[in-house]
């Protein structure tokens, strides 16, 4: 609600600042000028008062849903785990099942308590900024919907190479704890056979690779960012050349052509912060993904369901 109430306030500057060129700005008696401007501005004030105080509550509300999820998540999972046979901890390193108890449920905290609250927000202030565009300029920006449209469809295929990129750096990750874990808890033999130097580089071998991974996986996000960021641009610009255009021909006023620009400005902003935000939820559903195969994991050795006890002494 308070993230919908804060893209609302988003949505009314642009309005109110075409309010203030055409109607405070326009020649007419000084005194009434004056008066004007000041009402035009506290309108403004009220604006970004009401912007700030709804972006807080969202902020502390989504902050928190974060942190509780990502509890919830690790006690689950912590649980389910405990409850594996004697089978699973002779197959499973201990340093994978830590691995996704805190690196996969970081991720998973960053996604629910920041980036899906952004994505959200500039989802829902793009699409109000879009509405806006297309209510007062129909033609051109239903041009600009089309070119956008197509920018869409090549940034899923990219985005399904990320989260397969995503997934296999979580896994060369969570190798590197294994064998970490594996270690430590076995020192004294390491040591005695004087292993600290093949050990070293045994890990020192894994990290690489999952730096390897990592890489590949940022320079697939990064191509991603910059395609819907310079096509949506574009798009986006081809729209305000149409407007001063139609400000040259008279067709609109200069304040109508501020609120287009600021209502462009925020749809360009909302589709940048969008592709930084999908790169960060396809990073997370890699870790999902692992968290959810080890909630899914079940035991071959279970109770019955109504078992007899026999009786002391017998």
């Amino acid at each position: 609600m308070f993230l919908i109430l804060a893209a609302a306030a988003t949505l009314m500057f642009p309005l109110a600042l075409r309010s203030l060129i055409d109607g405070g700005l326009m020649p007419q008696d000084k005194g009434a000028q004056v008066m004007a401007l000041q009402q035009h501005f506290v309108s403004l004030f009220a604006v970004a008062a009401a912007l700030g105080l709804f972006s807080a509550v969202r902020f502390y509300l989504v902050s928190w849903l974060g942190e509780r999820v990502t509890a919830d998540l690790r006690n689950a999972v912590y649980a389910h785990v405990l409850q594996q046979s004697p089978e699973f901890f002779e197959t499973t390193q201990t340093g994978e099942v830590l691995s996704r108890l805190s690196a996969d449920t970081t991720l998973v905290q960053t996604v629910v308590g920041s980036s899906l609250s952004m994505g959200l927000r500039n989802a829902v202030m793009g699409i109000g900024a879009l509405g806006m565009l297309v209510w007062h300029n129909p033609w051109v920006m239903l041009q600009v919907l089309g070119v956008l449209v197509l920018v869409v469809i090549p940034a899923v295929w990219f985005g399904r190479r990320v989260r397969r990129l995503s997934r296999a750096s979580q896994d060369r990750l969570a190798d590197s704890s294994a064998i970490a874990a594996e270690v430590l808890n076995a020192i004294p033999v390491v040591q005695s056979y004087t292993a600290e130097a093949r050990e070293a580089a045994r890990f020192d071998a894994s990290t690489n690779n999952a730096f390897q991974t990592a890489v590949r996986r940022a320079r697939a996000r990064s191509v991603l960012v910059a395609f819907i960021i310079i096509a949506t641009s574009a798009a986006l610009l081809w729209g305000l050349y149409q407007g001063t255009q139609a400000v040259a021909r008279g067709d609109i006023t200069a304040g109508h052509l501020g609120q287009t620009v600021l209502y462009i400005i925020i749809l360009a902003s909302a589709f940048a912060v969008l592709g930084e935000v999908y790169g960060d939820l396809l990073r997370a559903a890699g870790a999902t993904e692992r968290l959810m195969e080890l909630l899914a994991s079940r035991s071959p050795i279970t109770s019955p369901l109504n078992p007899r006890v026999a009786p002391i002494g017998h």
